[in-house]
């Protein structure tokens, strides 16, 4: 503000300050040429450094100053790529080895809001309805503005049993639902593969939650018990699976090929990045039919396992366009304070040559992240490459499953928080403990979504519209779907984990329509 007391050279507009600055410029005679030296650069980072700190309205420091820099440098580069205090890596160190509380909720920046990307099965983010697409908009009261994932991330980390609140946003992005939950912190085992069992006399299905170091040994294992079930066929859900580490892809992938096949290869402007990973064995698994499922939020070493058997003709994919990461990051300790930099090093490419990433040179922040799961810019869908049977796959980003399916009905707020209060859980525990605890009866149950309907889901809306308030209004495939997570819940209470498991797989949409495709799945995967 310009008060009307002060001299002529306090006014202050953008024309005179660029007038300003050029004059400045002229007559030292230090326009500048059109390339500079690092030497000249780092002097002029110097000297805007340099006056913020003598001249800047508020007192900053160099730390400020510099770790800003750095923050402001690496989102020139690429958004996966960060910095982080000592501090924060001895955290990140403490969460994956599963010693430090956490919700199960894995974030990632999608078009500039901080988006759930992923909950883990039977964490406590699930059991209080929290949903992939949900918006973080505060935690424990305090805006996600301007926060880095990874710093939300470790303030959803505490205390084994301490609560951490937070407010989502649901649905348009012009007219949000909002929500409140507050989530009891838990240890969470890490463990790759949640699921395993028979869907029928002959459909094997394996879930892999993520890729953590043992994934390729958990997948073989699972395989190995489904096989001696008599298992001649199988399903791989990477629904919803964030990805993990590169060579736990690679492990996994060697399961289902010959010695040899490559898997994809990794690019990078050193050479030692330049690697093309292959299978070193044989797979126990590489002649079984293969369907595996994928959707939008499938990322990263998801996405390169899905793409790789996608290429080799190994497996039809089924479901939903997938995330569109696929970057090789590695961690360097910078000196003297013990901070790590979490650098971009190269890309992924599935053997035919796709490029899996989402393109982000050239693209600003809002426009690369508005393109998650929808695929790359138009120039990167417009190249044509081929598997190895002359089918035709396009690049451009994430993998694009050989046959679309649609996509669940949307969750609305109003099932969260009433999941928040244990509504859901307070109808399905009463109706579970009505049922008899027989085997007969666990079938009766699994067998019977017409019956969830008709049970469960008049109850539950009873008690949405009565205590919460709200219209609670619903379509039939609303209605389906909460039927399941309903049923699901009464199948664990009364008879366990494993018919939880066994409900929830049998009665899924997409695994059903999987289940449809293995009588074509030879004819799919031939060469046109």
């Amino acid at each position: 503000m310009r008060s009307s007391a002060s001299p002529p050279y306090i006014k202050v507009t953008m024309r005179s300050i660029w007038a300003t600055a050029l004059a400045v410029l002229l007559v030292a005679g230090r326009l500048p040429a059109q390339q500079r030296s690092a030497y000249e650069e780092l002097q002029t980072f110097s000297g805007v450094l340099n006056h913020v700190r003598l001249n800047y309205a508020d007192s900053v420091s160099y730390s400020q100053l510099i770790h800003a820099a750095i923050d402001g440098m690496l989102r020139a580069l690429d958004p996966h790529s960060h910095f982080f205090s000592r501090l924060e890596a001895e955290r990140f160190d403490l969460i994956a080895r599963g010693t430090l509380g956490v919700t199960g909720i894995t974030l990632e920046e999608v078009d500039s809001a901080v988006t759930v990307l992923a909950v883990a099965s039977q964490s406590p983010a699930a059991k209080s309805g929290v949903q992939p697409g949900d918006r973080l908009v505060s935690v424990n009261d305090t805006s996600v503005a301007g926060l880095s994932v990874s710093t939300l991330e470790l303030r959803l980390a505490g205390e084994k049993g301490s609560r951490v609140r937070l407010r989502l946003e649901r649905g348009s992005r012009l007219e949000p639902d909002t929500l409140s939950i507050s989530i009891k912190r838990d240890f969470l085992v890490p463990h790759s593969v949640s699921v395993v069992r028979m869907l029928d006399s002959t459909t094997g299905f394996v879930r892999l939650d993520e890729f953590g170091p043992g994934a390729g040994t958990e997948v073989h294992d699972a395989l190995d018990r489904l096989n001696h079930q008599h298992m001649r066929r199988a399903i791989l859900d990477l629904r919803g699976n964030p990805g993990g580490i590169v060579t736990s892809a690679v492990a996994v992938a060697a399961e289902f090929f010959p010695k040899g096949t490559v898997v994809f290869r990794t690019e990078g402007r050193k050479r030692e990045v330049d690697t093309t990973y292959t299978t070193q064995h044989d797979g126990d698994f590489s002649a079984l039919p293969l369907i595996v499922l994928i959707d939008e939020h499938s990322a990263s070493a998801a996405e390169a396992l899905a793409g790789s058997l996608q290429d080799h003709d190994r497996a039809l994919l089924l479901g939903r366009r997938s995330f569109g990461k696929a970057l090789i990051q590695t961690a360097f300790f910078v000196p003297p304070g013990g901070e790590v930099l979490m650098l971009t090093i190269g890309h992924v490419l599935s053997p035919s040559g796709r490029f899996i990433q989402r393109r982000y040179t050239g693209l600003a922040a809002e426009q690369y992240y508005s393109l998650a799961g929808q695929g790359g810019t138009a120039e990167d869908t417009l190249k044509v490459y081929h598997t190895d049977h002359g089918r035709v796959v396009r690049g451009g980003g994430g993998i694009a499953p050989d046959a679309p399916l649609p996509r669940p009905a949307p969750l609305p707020v109003w099932w969260s928080v009433a999941a928040d209060s244990g509504f859901d859980n307070a109808v399905a525990d009463s109706v579970a403990q009505s049922l008899p605890a027989t085997p007969a009866a666990r079938a009766a149950w699994l067998a019977a979504p017409d019956r969830w309907r008709t049970t469960l889901l008049p109850l539950f809306l009873s008690r949405v519209r009565t205590r919460l308030g709200v219209p609670a209004l619903t379509d039939s495939a609303l209605d389906v779907r909460l039927s399941r997570i309903l049923a699901a819940r009464v199948a664990q209470v009364r008879w366990g984990l494993d018919a939880y498991d066994e409900l929830v797989a049998r009665s899924s949409p997409d695994v059903r329509a999987a289940i449809g495709y293995f009588p074509r799945l030879h004819e799919l995967l031939a060469a046109p």
